[in-house]
């Protein structure tokens, strides 16, 4: 597929909080009113393998540089803006901020609540990824936006808002323990892909391709690629949250230091808006 150039194109990144493991990413675009999904990949290097055609990272490389021009080659134009699953700031992050706090109030009472990021998580990589991504020319947006930029998204309420769910939904695979304690891992794994069939489902309504892209592992399928799946998936997660944010169709919690977007949702209150931005 190729974007022409009046059509709007979202990158989202599972943002890695360390060095050890790897980051999603997802590209989508719009035909005519549709959104589509073009690309999901479990990786950096996986995702700009896709336009490098077996040429040694063609050149691209796996920075934020490298991932902004293969989108570019894969939709045909560069992003309008980039989706983060990571806390950002313009400034040195050493506590809980204020885009923290305003999700906390809308969806913690929902199992949606925050994690409290630190100097050291996302600390360097993350600093490091939103200093790629400014130098490339995308700023951080936090209560407008004015493309190209990068926004920062957190993909629970983006899920809770997508399915109309009153809570959080039991999707991460390493949890599956904690969601359903007393079943044995069979029966935890049945569950689990039953879960991730409903969000694949959803998220297939609103990005065409979803589906194609995001086939569930084989049953018995363990470890790595059970990740590599579910960082595919969180990627298109992201790419969605974007998407909706450049449809005008989400809204920021936080203030003008910081700002998580989430997509509005069948559930959401038009006072939430202005609960929020306020923190």
């Amino acid at each position: 597929m190729s974007a022409s150039q009046s059509e709007k194109v979202v990158l989202g990144i599972d943002a890695a909080w360390t060095l050890a493991n790897p980051s999603g990413v997802a590209l989508a675009a719009t035909t005519g009113t549709a959104w589509r999904l073009i690309a999901a990949a479990a990786s950096l290097e996986e995702f700009v393998g896709l336009a490098d055609n077996g040429l040694a990272n063609g050149g691209l490389g796996n920075g934020p540089a490298g991932l902004i021009a293969t989108a570019r080659r894969l939709a045909g134009k560069s992003p309008d803006l980039v989706a983060v699953d990571m806390p950002m700031m313009d400034a040195p992050i050493r506590a809980r901020r204020a885009a923290d706090n305003a999700v906390n109030r809308a969806y913690a009472g929902r199992g949606a609540g925050t994690h409290s990021p630190t100097m050291d998580r996302p600390g360097a990589v993350g600093r490091a990824l939103e200093a790629g991504l400014s130098a490339a020319g995308y700023p951080l947006a936090t209560l407008d936006i004015r493309p190209p930029c990068r926004v920062e998204i957190y993909p629970h309420p983006a899920l809770i808002e997508l399915l109309g769910a009153t809570y959080r939904l039991p999707y991460k695979a390493g949890n599956t323990g904690k969601y359903w304690r007393d079943q044995p891992l069979a029966e935890r794994r049945v569950r689990l892909y039953e879960v991730w069939k409903t969000i694949v489902t959803a998220l297939d309504g609103v990005l065409i391709g979803s589906a194609a892209a995001l086939s569930l592992p084989p049953v018995g399928t363990r470890g790595r690629s059970l990740k590599a799946f579910e960082d595919r998936l969180d990627a298109v997660i992201a790419a969605f949250a974007g998407a909706m944010v450049l449809d005008g169709r989400a809204q920021p919690y936080g203030d003008a230091t910081s700002a998580v977007w989430v997509p509005n949702g069948r559930r959401h209150a038009a006072t939430d808006a202005t609960d929020t931005r306020s923190a």
